[in-house]
């Protein structure tokens, strides 16, 4: 049998003309949209509409269909507000990417004030830039830009500083007047022998900082490897350590004194921090809000940071 999910989307689609109103007006992605109209196609055997670039034109047998099924689903609609249990009005529900402590640091304490569904994935940001392109996601936060995604756009709205920390009953030795003397000869070397944290996800961080302070690739593997930069906070805290880290995910242990500010490089070492979302995108205003939420609480730890 026939999905009947089919027949709303495809009823849709027939009275608003796009692809894209038919999604808003069933609070689903256009991807979603498109699935349900191949289906029913296939299911059907037949076009039901000619594709242009400006609206979709339903076909002789397209026109035929919604004929038959209009005042079928049209009761079946009018029975489901009759019956139904509630009538509360349709939630959004939006679907975000990013890193994980990039979500607990800026977004987990702000959940519970916002007036729509959230459903957060995590993992790398290839994945999820291709989960969004995909429409299985509405935002990512990602510090790359992927170009090969045509209806993917980005907007920069701060920067992280990666910096190098350790934990507070860390022996920092000579290491704080070689930095001072620019002895980075020295420092190499000392700081080589100490105990190091990375991240499996974030060892981009990690070579790229000692790369550029020292010209060199890194030549030793860190002691303790873990599945992302909070569990290393977490180890390094009140204990000893070192590590390299977006700036804003430290500044709370900073600030408690929990972990050391070591050095910022001789130049600061950066990356420029994105919203991607689709040239499509739905839900506009609750995706600004998310937005308006990392750039103030965002640009409020960079500037208590820098202080």
């Amino acid at each position: 049998m026939v999905n009947l999910e089919w027949y709303r989307t495809f009823i849709a689609i027939y009275e608003k003309n796009t692809l894209t109103k038919a999604a808003e007006y069933l609070f689903t992605s256009q991807p979603g949209v498109s699935v349900h109209l191949n289906s029913l196609e296939s299911y059907v055997g037949k076009k039901l509409f000619e594709r242009t670039s400006r609206k979709m034109i339903p076909t002789e047998d397209g026109k035929q269909l919604y004929g038959f099924i209009i005042e079928a689903i049209e009761k079946l609609e009018k029975a489901e507000q009759h019956f139904k249990k509630t009538s509360k009005e349709v939630i959004p529900s939006i679907n975000i990417g990013m890193c994980t402590e990039t979500f607990q640091t800026i977004l987990e304490s702000e959940i519970s004030s916002l007036n729509f569904n959230l459903v957060a994935k995590f993992g790398n940001h290839q994945d999820l830039i291709k989960d969004l392109n995909n429409g299985l996601l509405d935002l990512v936060i990602t510090p790359k830009v992927d170009k090969k995604y045509s209806l993917t756009e980005y907007e920069a709205f701060t920067k992280e500083n990666i910096i190098m920390v350790a934990g507070n009953n860390t022996d920092i030795g000579n290491i704080k007047n070689y930095i001072e003397e620019e002895d980075f000869s020295a420092l190499e070397n000392k700081l080589k022998n100490k105990i190091w944290y990375s991240a499996s996800n974030e060892m981009e961080h990690f070579r790229r900082f000692w790369y550029e302070n020292f010209k060199k690739r890194v030549d030793f593997k860190p002691n303790y490897i873990l599945p992302n930069i909070g569990s290393i906070i977490r180890c390094i805290e009140n204990a000893e350590g070192f590590a390299i880290v977006p700036d804003f995910l430290v500044n709370e242990s900073l600030k408690d004194e929990k972990i050391n500010l070591i050095w910022r490089g001789k130049n600061d070492t950066s990356n420029t921090l994105y919203f991607a979302t689709r040239s499509d995108l739905q839900f506009k205003k609750e995706i600004e809000l998310i937005k308006e939420i990392f750039k103030s609480k965002m640009n409020l730890k960079t500037q208590h940071h820098k202080g």
